[in-house]
């Protein structure tokens, strides 16, 4: 029963039938999971080994941090500089991981499992459950289909690299991108993140003629506190500017 309850801020009275939530986690799962065929293309295109590529999906797991290192590594960016750019594009699922935790519950023994399955699609479709059992749901059966099916395709694109030839020509190596862009647009709702996003994109499009392959995305990941130091700044001022005023006003009326 606890399960059915709606979840703290959601302000549900009951969840959407199991088989939308199964519908809706299937479509995600698919639809991305394809896309680890142009991984392994791009991948095997930059000089990785079938093993090295397969690993790297079942091992990491997260497109856009292994799309981030293959294709520094083909630009010829520094292996180090290329591996520390996934890094911190990996970080985010560190903090999924904190709000999932919460509304998943899960018993101590899944939960080294389930970290595995922490990524953009899991989360975006959990977060849109209002019950602890939609959360389950369709974080299960997202992650369990995205990561045989992204597996999958991945082995597939790597054993087919050598036929298709060139991925720029083909532009698959801009698939994965265009996934996690997709993915990520619709979750910008406030001026903050859209500012945030934005400014990242200028940062890394801006860099990339100037510095090796992988620093702009480090360089990006500063736009975050820049903004949100402005944001402070501007907040304080607004307080300052309003205890001045409400003071001036005081001042005036004795």
């Amino acid at each position: 029963m606890t399960e059915q309850t709606a979840l703290p801020g959601t302000g549900a009275v009951e969840g959407k039938p199991d088989a939308a939530v199964v519908r809706d986690a299937l479509g995600v799962g698919v639809a991305v999971g394809l896309s680890g065929f142009a991984f392994g293309v791009t991948s095997a295109g930059s000089g990785l080994t079938l093993a090295q590529t397969c690993a790297l999906s079942l091992l990491v797991f997260t497109g856009a941090s292994q799309f981030a290192l293959v294709g520094a590594l083909a630009a010829g960016g520094n292996p180090l500089t290329a591996a520390a750019g996934a890094f911190f594009l990996g970080v985010r699922n560190a903090f999924y991981g904190l709000r999932l935790s919460q509304l998943l519950a899960l018993p101590r023994a899944v939960r080294p499992f389930a970290a595995q399955w922490v990524i953009d699609e899991t989360t975006a479709v959990a977060l849109a459950q209002p019950t602890r059992r939609g959360v389950r749901i369709g974080f299960t059966v997202t992650g369990l289909t995205l990561y045989l099916l992204w597996n999958l395709t991945t082995l597939l694109g790597a054993l087919g690299a050598e036929a298709i030839g060139d991925t720029a020509a083909w532009g698959l190596d801009a698939a994965g991108p265009a996934v996690f862009l997709a993915l990520l647009a619709p979750m910008l709702k406030s001026t903050t993140e859209r500012t945030v996003a934005g400014l990242a994109v200028l940062l890394g499009l801006g860099l990339l003629p100037v510095l090796p392959a992988g620093v702009p995305v480090l360089v990006a990941a500063l736009a975050a506190p820049l903004v949100l130091w402005a944001r402070g700044r501007r907040a304080g001022g607004a307080v300052v500017n309003r205890d001045d005023r409400a003071a001036s006003t005081a001042e005036g009326e004795r």
